[in-house]
């Protein structure tokens, strides 16, 4: 058993926008308190921000992240997190039956995004409000000073526009838990002129619509092409999200799915272009991805809380997926899917950042730590940057529930142009077996191993705590080489590398 990869310079799928590589926070379980944000934490900085957390941010390199929610949004009052927070009212929240004090709100969020070094992405209330409170929340954010909302954020302690381009028309409007949940048609035309008043304000925000909850929603794709069909002059991108579980422990299976991820980004590539036919447009509609990750290890410890069983606790562990090796290789399968669909995918957001089915775990008043699957992620942001190549491969394959050919070898390329380096990510899918790689380089002149990295482990369920923190982690690879134009390796059973070749 053996793979062959043909690559060559010229064929390039696209430039890769860097924002696919952002993250997202939403006001749920720990993920802002005691995740971003605890003050009298050792570390904490003067605005009660976690600097080990924040240090462990700023290293992903992370463009964007998508804020405050999530299923917390469709009934958030924006304005309840600003001004004085003695003055802030402790609400209910409805989507994750849990209270919050409101201490975060959009000034400390975006103090912290430029502590870590991103930029908001903003999440609009479209559930239990309208276009009024959407206009009002981009004007208090970005509005000039000598109006109303702009004045009113000068009170707040912030004179100058917060600059924020990137909204987003509401979360998962198709899905029946929403708050505010709406037909594709109530929801495009809303969405519609919500966008057409944004615009009115400034033509040069990008805006996100909503597109489908999964790709196992009765209503997908129909409810792409009703809300495109509403909206498509009028935005920049639609939303998709999609989670990964594991619950029959069948791990050929959960590997598998990266091609169900393959095949919902590509409907949806298919609707957007069979709208712009139907409209004869020129604007383009891209997809922002901007909810993915593993989750199902927390479900059942989640459904007391979720349930309503516990009250209205305040930040309790909730959506704590605890992470383990074979994770790691289905988020690289994840990324690897982005990297080549880079033509359609502009955004992508990891669901969620800290604490919450999220790469970055911590403990109150303790420790910050990277789960396993905080190293894929943080390869890719790093090194998965420049042109997206378009890899001939061939290779031998498995059969699973959602293909009769899965093959042993998933892998990506990027072209880093001005650093002169072709980087590639690969995870080998095989239980027991190496998978020797000939990857044939044209155009690139002389190349040159620089790099390699892997991830490996005795057992597929190991994970990282607080107290052992490097359980999985990524080591020194050995064995690539490259030689007349070809670079080979073998990759260990269930693997997940990085190779980096520099090139002339």
């Amino acid at each position: 058993m053996k793979a062959s990869v043909t690559v060559h310079k010229d064929f390039a799928i696209s430039t890769i926008d860097d924002r696919i590589y952002s993250a997202f926070l939403e006001h749920l379980g720990r993920a802002i308190y005691t995740g971003i944000y605890e003050p009298g934490h050792p570390t904490a900085d003067k605005n009660g921000m976690r600097g080990d957390v924040a240090t462990l941010v700023r290293d992903l390199n992370i463009p964007y992240v998508r804020y405050p929610g999530g299923n917390f949004v469709s009934a958030y009052n924006w304005e309840d997190g600003v001004g004085p927070r003695e003055s802030r009212p402790t609400r209910l929240d409805l989507a994750w039956h849990t209270s919050d004090n409101n201490a975060v709100g959009v000034h400390e969020f975006s103090d912290w995004c430029d502590t870590v070094g991103t930029k908001m992405m903003l999440a609009i209330n479209l559930g239990s409000r309208g276009l009024d409170e959407a206009r009002n929340f981009v004007e208090y954010v970005n509005g000039p000073l000598g109006s109303y909302w702009g004045d009113l954020r000068k009170k707040n302690g912030r004179a100058e526009p917060f600059d924020c381009r990137l909204w987003c028309l509401g979360n998962e409007m198709d899905g029946p838990w929403q708050v505010g949940h709406k037909t594709a048609d109530e929801y495009g035309r809303l969405a519609n002129e919500v966008a057409k008043t944004l615009r009115a304000f400034d033509k040069k925000l990008e805006l996100i619509v909503c597109g489908s909850s999964n790709s196992d929603m009765k209503t997908y794709p129909e409810w792409e092409r009703i809300v495109l069909e509403h909206t498509y002059e009028s935005v920049d991108h639609i939303s998709l999200h999609m989670y990964f579980r594991n619950p029959a422990k069948h791990t050929g299976n959960y590997l598998a799915l990266s091609q169900k991820l393959e095949d919902y980004i590509t409907t949806i590539e298919s609707t957007i272009k069979l709208v712009k036919a139907n409209k004869r447009s020129k604007h383009n509609v891209y997809i922002s991805f901007d909810e993915w990750n593993v989750w199902y290890h927390s479900n059942k410890a989640d459904r007391a809380i979720l349930d309503g069983n516990e009250g209205w606790p305040t930040a309790p562990r909730l959506l704590e997926d605890i992470y383990n090796f074979e994770d790691v290789l289905q988020v690289g399968c994840i990324l690897n899917t982005f990297i080549r669909k880079a033509n359609v995918v502009k955004i992508a957001c990891i669901a969620q950042l800290v604490n919450v089915i999220a790469p970055i775990m911590t403990d109150p008043k303790g420790a910050a730590w990277r789960q396993t699957i905080y190293y894929p992620y943080y390869f890719a942001s790093i090194f998965g940057r420049g042109t997206a190549l378009n890899l001939a491969v061939t290779c031998p394959g498995y059969a699973a529930d959602i293909s009769d050919n899965v093959p042993w070898l998933d892998i990506s390329g990027v072209h880093d142009e001005a650093g002169g380096t072709v980087t590639f990510f690969a995870v080998n899918r095989h239980a027991t077996d190496s998978l020797p790689v000939e990857i044939s380089l044209l155009g690139f002149g002389k190349a040159t191993v620089i790099d390699h990295q892997e991830m490996t482990h005795v057992m597929l369920e190991a994970v990282n705590t607080a107290t052992n923190q490097t359980n999985v982690a990524p080591r020194k690879g050995s064995g690539a080489m490259v030689d007349g134009g070809m670079l080979t390796v073998a990759l260990k059973p269930y693997s997940y590398s990085m190779i980096r070749v520099k090139v002339s």
